[in-house]
C-alpha cells in the first residue's frame, strides 16, 4: 500500500480544521503544515498530534518551514489568502489573493509535481483558474471546494424549514451571489424539492443559501465560516485518497461541457484517485440555463480583470 502524504498551505481556522478532522480520518500517512507564521503552525502540528494519540491514528502530523520540506505530496489543499471581511465581497479579494496564490502554486509544484491541487481560498473559481495556469497541471488535478458547501448550506436552510428528512441538495455555478441551486435535482426524501415546498418557501431558501457566508462573516467579524469549509474539503479529501469515485458538485475547468470553454465554475464531477474522473452534465431547465450563463459570465469576468491586471 504506497504512503499517502497530504499538504495544506495556510494554517488558519479553515486549514487547521482540516488537518484535525482529516487526521481523526486516520485515511492518510502523513499530514504536511506550512504557513507563514512557523511557530504557530508547530503548535498546530503539535496540538493536532496529541489530539489523535487518544485514538491511535496513523496519521502523521509536520509543520514545515521550507519549501524543499513541503514536497512529495499526493494533495495539497490551499487555503492561503485574506479573508472576507464584513461589507466585503468576494470580488474584492481578488487581485490580493491572486498574487498569492500565483506565488503558493509556483512554489508548490516545484517539489510536488504529481500532487492534485485543491483550492478552497477565495474568489474560489477565479482562484482555481489562477492556480490552474500557474501550475501548468492538467485540468483533473487542479479543483475548487464550493459547490459541497453550498449544497451543504442548502440542506441545512431546508431542514430548518420542514424538519429532519434525508435531504440531497445540489448547487452548480460559481461560488458567489450567482450559485445555481437546482430544485428538481434537490430531493427531499427522494421528492423534489418544488414537490415538497412552495416557490415563496424555495425562493426564501435559496436567497439563505446565498448569504450563508456573509452571515457568519458579520456575526464573527474577524474572520469567516470554517467549519463547514473544512468539512467539505475533507469530503474531497476522503474520495481522492480512497478512490470512492463520489459524485461532487466542485470547482473545475470546462472544456466545452455545458456549451463553455476555459472557464471554471462549480459542475458535478467524479471524484477519485486521480482527481477529477469525469465531469457530469446535467439536465438544466431553460431557466437554470439563464443563471448557470449569469454565474459563468461572472467569473468570466473576473479572469478577464486578472489577465488585465496580474
Amino acid at each position: 500500500m504506497s504512503y499517502k502524504r497530504v499538504g495544506i498551505v495556510g494554517v488558519g481556522n479553515v486549514g487547521s480544521s482540516i488537518a484535525y478532522n482529516l487526521a481523526f480520518q486516520d485515511i492518510c500517512d502523513e499530514i504536511l503544515l506550512k504557513d507563514i507564521r512557523e511557530d504557530f503552525t508547530k503548535a498546530v502540528a503539535l496540538d493536532i498530534s496529541q489530539a489523535i494519540s487518544s485514538i491511535n491514528s496513523k496519521t502523521t502530523i509536520k509543520a514545515t518551514c521550507s519549501d524543499e520540506e513541503f514536497k512529495d505530496c499526493d494533495i495539497v489543499v490551499i487555503t492561503a489568502g485574506i479573508a472576507r471581511k464584513p461589507n466585503m465581497s468576494r470580488d474584492d479579494l481578488l487581485f490580493t489573493n491572486a498574487k498569492i496564490m500565483n506565488s503558493i502554486v509556483q512554489n508548490v509544484v516545484k517539489y510536488n509535481k504529481d500532487s492534485i491541487l485543491i483550492i478552497v481560498s477565495n474568489p474560489l473559481d477565479a482562484m482555481v483558474y489562477c492556480a490552474l495556469k500557474a501550475s501548468n497541471f492538467p485540468r483533473n488535478r487542479v479543483l475548487g471546494m464550493a459547490g459541497i458547501l453550498d449544497s451543504s448550506r442548502m440542506s441545512y436552510f431546508i431542514k430548518k424549514k420542514i424538519g429532519y428528512k434525508k435531504i440531497e441538495a445540489m448547487v452548480l455555478g460559481g461560488h458567489g451571489d450567482d450559485m445555481v441551486p437546482l430544485i428538481k435535482h434537490t430531493k427531499v426524501d427522494g421528492i423534489p424539492l418544488d414537490e415538497v415546498l412552495n416557490e415563496n418557501e424555495i425562493e426564501d431558501i435559496i436567497e439563505k443559501t446565498k448569504n450563508g457566508g456573509i452571515e457568519i462573516v458579520k456575526l464573527l467579524q474577524t474572520g469567516s465560516a470554517y467549519f463547514a469549509p473544512a468539512q467539505a474539503t475533507v469530503l474531497m479529501l476522503e474520495a481522492i485518497l480512497e478512490d470512492k469515485k463520489t459524485a461532487y458538485p466542485c470547482a473545475v475547468n470546462l472544456e466545452g461541457e455545458y456549451g463553455y470553454k476555459d472557464v471554471v465554475t462549480g459542475v458535478p464531477i467524479v471524484l477519485g484517485e486521480k482527481g477529477v474522473l469525469q465531469i457530469i452534465e446535467m439536465e438544466l431547465s431553460s431557466k437554470e440555463k439563464k443563471e448557470f450563463a449569469n454565474s459563468v459570465n461572472s467569473v468570466k469576468t473576473l479572469i478577464k480583470k486578472l489577465e488585465e491586471n496580474i
